[in-house]
């Protein structure tokens, strides 16, 4: 796939040591394996090639797929997310972690734990210790990957409302080439969405480097409402 295809894709991460299920798009699989949500929707994770946010080893594999067809290849842990840091592993006193977590009661052994901004595992605590490793929960694992890109998507317009659907969460976007430019309508929800200034400047970037626009224009539409008139008392 050329760097820049945007594309929906269906895949299953295994823990290549055990042939444990991570994560899938596939509902099928997730019931296959005991590990199905209900309360999630099972589909395809769009990505763009080449724009680095998926781990570097499926970066590097997916450049060289092509569509509609069956892969299955391991990933070692310096493609993926890197080989355990002992050094990451902290232990502090209880009074310390107290001070350094919003709800300290809703602490227990297993659960996250987010220090200065670090996402981490309390692993233990006893005697007044505990003790947090702060690796990513994938760190040192081999993992597999089987996928297919289920889709590549082609027209202009269609690339522009899939990035700002999937960067933004939510749908209603109109959008309207004109040559090289492109006016983008904004659902009314964007006026009241603190992330959104954020969620431009990163898609001006990504409309740029991978739809190749020119002029982007965001346009805001606020209809008029009716204000229904109240009753009068009898």
């Amino acid at each position: 796939m050329e760097n820049g295809s945007i594309v929906h894709i269906d895949y299953d991460l295994y823990n290549a040591d055990d042939d444990t299920l991570i994560e899938t798009t596939r509902e099928e699989i997730a019931k296959e394996s005991d590990k199905f949500d209900e309360n999630r929707t099972y589909k395809p994770l769009i990505a763009v090639i080449g724009d680095g946010r998926l781990i570097a080893g499926f970066e590097s594999h997916l450049a060289e797929a092509e569509p509609d067809t069956d892969y299955s290849f391991d990933i070692a842990p310096e493609d993926a997310y890197g080989e355990r840091d002992p050094g990451s592993v902290e232990t502090m006193s209880m009074d310390v972690l107290a001070r350094s977590v919003r709800d300290p009661e809703s602490l227990s052994v297993g659960g996250p734990v987010e220090i200065g901004g670090k996402q981490g595992v309390l692993q233990m605590f006893r005697a007044g210790r505990a003790r947090i490793d702060f690796n990513h929960p994938l760190a040192g694992r081999t993992l597999r990957y089987n996928y297919r890109i289920v889709k590549v998507i082609e027209d202009r317009a269609d690339k522009v409302t899939t990035l700002l659907e999937t960067n933004s969460g939510r749908d209603g976007f109109e959008v309207e080439f004109d040559g090289d430019d492109v006016t983008i309508t904004l659902p009314e929800f964007v006026s009241y969405d603190q992330n959104w200034a954020y969620t431009k400047f990163s898609l001006i970037s990504t409309l740029r480097e991978h739809v190749g626009v020119g002029t982007i224009v965001f346009r805001e539409v606020h209809e008029a409402r009716e204000i229904p008139e109240a009753s009068e008392e009898e």
